[in-house]
């Protein structure tokens, strides 16, 4: 067999038939019609000499082997877009399109700074933002679908590069009328006990607050996890449980006089890391560098209560 027998654009078809589960929606995708994708899938099969794909009503399956080969393929495509993206960069610089993923506990806080910032420096450049939860995020950077991700840390693969960019505060919230409301700072030894309320565990947050509540003898109230931190907010206005919320969202959100209050923890600040993370194959190291270089120029001007990483 020769390598030459098999194509880029095989080798994509196949990976949208695993993303979408289905051959008419991969064909669109694809923009091809159904009956030719289905062939040249065929022709895939026919010169590795296996079955990759498991027709049926109730659907497309792959094999086993063929999820191993859809997983080859797609590392292939990353390895080939990662030469188009590095010749790009060496001869433009920043310019053309990248993806960045960021989560919802940031991404409406900081990136539109970020945004402006790059596009007064970069007019060639085009920065497409889709937010997502962390996980999400972070699954969706292996599959290709985003080019960099801004995510909490640690975020862990062997194949992937972070870049770490700030850390940022926790505070303590809590209900206006909580007997904790009236001083000044808390004590880590006041949450003995108290019911504390998290985001659900597709947010990093979730297992930064559930290792809080392990310190300082806290009860993680596991009935009522919030899908944003609008939600956590209005859960503790109504006295539900306490939380930690990040310094950006406490700056951008809370205000004075309204139903919830923030605290420092007192002697014990706690704090969530941050950075960018990419593939390794992906080819642009020095693009991403330098958003990473813009992010933190930002943090420095905007937000001092951030502590840029050195």
């Amino acid at each position: 067999m020769q390598v030459t027998n098999l194509t880029l654009k095989q080798l994509r078809y196949l990976v949208a038939v695993d993303d979408l589960k289905h051959f008419r929606k991969a064909a669109e995708a694809c923009h091809v019609s159904q009956p030719s994708l289905s062939v040249q899938i065929q022709n895939v099969e026919d010169v590795l000499g296996v079955q990759l794909v498991e027709r049926g009503r109730s659907g497309v399956a792959f094999t086993p082997i063929g999820r191993d080969v859809v997983d080859r393929a797609r590392r292939v495509l990353d390895e080939v877009q990662g030469l188009f993206d590095y010749a790009s960069s060496s001869q433009r610089g920043m310019a053309g399109t990248i993806r960045l993923g960021a989560k919802p506990t940031l991404g409406p806080y900081l990136m539109p700074y970020v945004v402006r910032r790059l596009h007064r420096s970069y007019p060639e450049l085009n920065l497409y933002i889709r937010e997502a939860a962390p996980r999400e995020l972070e699954q969706e950077l292996r599959r290709g679908v985003h080019d960099v991700i801004l995510a909490q840390l640690p975020v862990y693969g062997s194949s992937l590069v972070t870049y770490r960019l700030f850390r940022e505060p926790l505070f303590v919230a809590v209900a206006s009328d909580h007997p904790l409301a009236e001083a000044p700072e808390i004590a880590p030894e006041d949450l003995s006990g108290a019911d504390v309320l998290s985001l659900n565990p597709q947010y990093h947050l979730h297992e930064q607050i559930s290792h809080l509540c392990n310190d300082f003898d806290a009860r993680l109230l596991r009935d009522y996890e919030g899908t944003s931190l609008d939600a956590l907010r209005q859960m503790v206005g109504m006295g539900m449980g306490i939380t930690f919320l990040p310094a950006l969202y406490v700056q951008s959100e809370i205000r004075d006089g309204g139903d919830v209050v923030v605290r420092k923890l007192k002697n014990k600040p706690i704090f969530r890391s941050m950075g960018l993370v990419w593939r390794e194959s992906a080819g642009n190291t020095a693009g991403f560098e330098q958003i990473a270089a813009v992010i933190k120029d930002v943090v420095k001007g905007r937000f001092p209560e951030l502590f840029v990483e050195s």
